[in-house]
C-alpha cells in the first residue's frame, strides 16, 4: 500500500480503526481551535493571555493545514474537493490567520475561524449517514406546503396587526409605520419581547395579548406537522401478510408474523 493509500485510509476511511481515531483527534482539536477563538474575543482575557492564545491559533492553523494538504493529496479528485461545501470551509478555516500577516486590518477576518465548528459534521456524517437526519429532511420536503401555507397565513396575520397596532397607538407611540408595526408584531408573536417598543393605550395592549397568545402556535403547528410527517414515514410500512403496520422504513421482515417485507 502506497503512502497515498495509506493517508487515504486515515483520513477518509471513516470504518476503519485509524480512520475513527484520527476523527476523534480532529474532532478535539477543532472544538478546542473554537473554544480559543471564542476566549479572544473577551477583552480580559485577550490582554492577559495574547501571546499564549496567538501560539494557539498559529498551532491549530499549522496543524489544520496540513490536514488541508494532506487531503489535497490523497483525495482522488482535488478539483472536486477544492470547490466542495466542505473544502471551502476547510481554506476559510485557515486562511485569516495567513491574510492577517499579509493584509493590513485584516484582524477582523479572524472570526472567520469559528467556520471550523462546522467541520465537525463532515466528520460526523450526519447529514449523510444518520438515518433520523434523513427522516427529518424527507418529513420536511412532504410537509413543504403544509409549512409555506403556515407561513403564508402567517406573514398576512403579521402585517393586519402591525397594521392595527399603527393605526391604534400612532407614532407618538413609537410606532411610527406600519413595517416598524410589523416588526414588533413579529417581536411579540415569536415571545422574544425586546421591549423597544410597546403599547400604551388599553385597546393596544388588548390587542397586544392576543398576539400573544397567537405566538405559541409559530412554534406549535410547524412542529406537529413536521412530527405527523415522521410518524407517518415511521409507521407507514405495512406487512403484505398480516397488514400490521409499526415497521421502519427498511424493514426487510414483518416484526409481527415474521413473513418478508
Amino acid at each position: 500500500m502506497t503512502l497515498k493509500e495509506k493517508l487515504n485510509e486515515v483520513i477518509f476511511g471513516y470504518s476503519t480503526p485509524a480512520g475513527r481515531a484520527f476523527d476523534v483527534c480532529l474532532i478535539v482539536a477543532i472544538m478546542l481551535s473554537v473554544l480559543a477563538v471564542m476566549l479572544d474575543s473577551v477583552a480580559g482575557i485577550h490582554q492577559r493571555w495574547q501571546q499564549e492564545l496567538a501560539f494557539a491559533e498559529w498551532a491549530f492553523t499549522g496543524l489544520f493545514t496540513l490536514e488541508y494538504l494532506a487531503r489535497l493529496y490523497c483525495t482522488q479528485s482535488r478539483r472536486k474537493y477544492l470547490f466542495s461545501f466542505y473544502g471551502l470551509v476547510d481554506l476559510l478555516s485557515i486562511m485569516p490567520t495567513y491574510l492577517a500577516l499579509i493584509i493590513p486590518g485584516a484582524n477582523t477576518l479572524l472570526i472567520v475561524r469559528v467556520l471550523r465548528v462546522l467541520r465537525v459534521f463532515r466528520i460526523l456524517k450526519l447529514m449523510e449517514y444518520s438515518e433520523a437526519s434523513r427522516r427529518l429532511i424527507s418529513a420536511i420536503v412532504q410537509s413543504g406546503p403544509k409549512i409555506f401555507v403556515f407561513f403564508a397565513s402567517l406573514l398576512g396575520t403579521i402585517t393586519v396587526f402591525g397594521a392595527l397596532m399603527y393605526l391604534i397607538e400612532g407614532p407618538q407611540n413609537g410606532f411610527t409605520s406600519i413595517p416598524r408595526s410589523m416588526y414588533w408584531a413579529v417581536v411579540t408573536m415569536t415571545t422574544v419581547g425586546y421591549g423597544d417598543i410597546s403599547p400604551q393605550t388599553p385597546l393596544g395592549q388588548a390587542v397586544a395579548s392576543v398576539v400573544m397568545l397567537l405566538g405559541y402556535s409559530v412554534i406549535a403547528v410547524p412542529t406537529g406537522i413536521l412530527t405527523n410527517e415522521m410518524a407517518k414515514q415511521r409507521y407507514s410500512k405495512l406487512c403484505n401478510e398480516c397488514g400490521r403496520g409499526g415497521h421502519e422504513p427498511d424493514a426487510r421482515f414483518c416484526r409481527h408474523c415474521g413473513a418478508r417485507m
